[in-house]
């Protein structure tokens, strides 16, 4: 299993694929071609937060996703800015996208990461979980204008959300499948530092 140092987090690994090739640069992302693939390759480091409320409930928020013309259910994620590291820009996000304003980073705790699609992007994605109370849910600020709408889910309804399709982004998936797992296997590794 990967750790939360690995180092694909932060630097491409894939050395042995040659020629490469840089197809297209912008601020955001480099497209190159590393042997016979073909990476997007982004500038800064991605993080998604998993928000979980009094142990029973999941934070997310429906996202305005005009490329696929639908609004979307998912976990609050972004980049990383400037000198900020992934955790910084975990607090940061779960503020911009929720409203929920976590100042104390030692609450965020990192799990493995995951690879958001191997073939394409080289680097993985951070991933953290932080345990928030209702109140501290119900004291939320306004989001930003990408987010329409931020819900709170018990994991029962999650679990049939995934199921019948109506989450369906793969990152969020896979970060709340391996959640769900987690806690029917009762692995200790992943238990959140409490607020």
């Amino acid at each position: 299993m990967p750790s939360t140092n690995d180092p694909r987090l932060t630097t491409v690994q894939c050395h042995d694929l040659t020629p490469v090739v840089t197809v297209h640069e912008n601020p955001w992302f480099t497209v190159r071609r590393r042997g016979d693939f073909y990476t997007t390759e982004y500038s800064a480091a991605d993080v998604i937060i998993l928000p979980i409320v009094d142990q029973v409930a999941v934070v997310m928020v429906r996202v305005k996703r005009p490329v696929i013309a639908d609004v979307t259910l998912e976990l609050p994620a972004g980049s990383t800015q400037e000198d900020e590291s992934p955790l910084q820009a975990a607090a940061r996000e779960l503020a911009e996208e929720t409203g929920i304003n976590i100042t104390d980073l030692n609450r965020f705790v990192a799990l493995p990461p995951i690879a958001g699609s191997p073939n394409r992007n080289p680097n993985l994605l951070n991933i953290f979980i932080v345990n928030i109370t209702i109140d501290e849910y119900e004291r939320k600020n306004p989001h930003d204008d990408e987010i329409a709408v931020v819900e709170l889910f018990d994991m029962e309804d999650v679990s049939k959300l995934i199921y019948q399709g109506d989450i369906y982004v793969a990152v969020p998936v896979a970060v709340i499948s391996r959640y769900i797992i987690s806690r029917t296997y009762s692995d200790k590794n992943l238990v959140e530092k409490s607020p």
